[in-house]
């Protein structure tokens, strides 16, 4: 009976652990909406270790890849960003060895990492702004696609030194568009939303493509809002620059080799899954899709201008 009890706590004990976790995330997401949903899971992460009470590196360690697996099959968000995000923020604040100091002290170092990480990828929407500036010149005509933080952030530091205009697609099924020509206008950026039928007639008078991303894979392809292949294959039909601005905290190990190979918590929220109780999903629109590394230009992200065959290089970097 004893047992029985200890083990009903425990779990009780579990499940509010998740629900403060969970709660975290979410207001996050809700007061700080231009915040990634990379950096809020970061945020969550610390917050994770900050009120964990566990009495091991070990125990610490199971209660934040509990966590992980909480973010990324219990929210409705991006799910390759927050992958990405924390899979490289547990990488970078377990580097340092924690062998000879008391669990506190090694807790307290794990959160000074982590705001140490956090930190540098707070700063990364400006230096990917500074590396791209020479490629948007006066008399650009872009076309993007859905809303993007890190392009928005790109074009408003770009608008300083030249002077360009913006499509933006409409972005199917829930008009993100809309919300990125918004932003646009409001900082005086020149801006048309246009229909997603309409790319292949609107390319002929683009400059060039920028697309953000939710994930950049080892192949140096992409995954991102669903349309964002139609693009690439109708700039490359018509020898117009694909570019991808990215943090690199949304580079991910992963190789899919087209579309079919992403995985269903990468192409629907966690709603939809749990909603067909693992029944065929085929009748359900995927939020993204896979573009290859052939379709794409280059890429600018905090840790430098890459092209698509330079990632794996700079995964290795980052992980080991």
């Amino acid at each position: 009976m004893t047992h029985d009890n200890t083990t009903i706590t425990s779990n009780q004990q579990d499940n509010l652990e998740n629900d403060q976790t969970l709660q975290y995330f979410t207001g996050i997401r809700q007061q700080e909406p231009e915040t990634s949903v990379a950096i809020t899971a970061i945020r969550t992460l610390i917050d994770v270790i900050n009120r964990s009470s566990a009495g091991t590196m070990s125990q610490l360690s199971r209660e934040l890849k509990s966590a992980v697996l909480l973010l990324t099959t219990q929210t409705d968000s991006s799910m390759p960003s927050v992958k990405s995000g924390c899979e490289l923020f547990l990488r970078f604040i377990t580097l340092a060895k924690f062998d000879t100091f008391e669990i506190d002290e090694c807790r307290q170092k794990l959160i000074e990492r982590g705001e140490v990480f956090l930190e540098r990828t707070l700063s990364s929407r400006q230096r990917i702004a500074e590396y791209s500036q020479e490629f948007i010149v006066d008399g650009s005509i872009i076309l993007t696609h859905s809303y993007s933080r890190v392009v928005l952030a790109l074009l408003a530091y770009a608008s300083k030194f030249s002077r360009f205009k913006v499509y933006v697609t409409e972005s199917e099924p829930d008009k993100s568009g809309l919300q990125m020509r918004e932003e646009l206008e409001a900082i005086g950026i020149p801006s048309i939303c246009i229909l997603d039928a309409s790319v292949a007639y609107i390319m002929e008078k683009v400059t060039l493509v920028l697309m953000g991303a939710e994930a950049v894979v080892e192949s140096g392809g992409i995954i991102n809002k669903i349309g964002t292949f139609n693009i690439a294959i109708a700039a490359h039909e018509m020898n117009k620059p694909f570019y991808v601005a990215s943090e690199s905290f949304k580079f991910v190990r992963y190789y899919p080799l087209n579309n079919c190979d992403l995985p269903d918590h990468f192409k629907y929220k966690a709603s939809t899954i749990a909603r067909s109780n693992g029944k065929n999903l085929e009748s359900e629109h995927p939020l993204v899709d896979y573009t290859p590394p052939a379709y794409i230009t280059l890429l600018f992200t905090d840790i430098g201008t890459l092209t698509p065959s330079a990632v794996s290089d700079e995964l290795i970097k980052l992980y080991i």
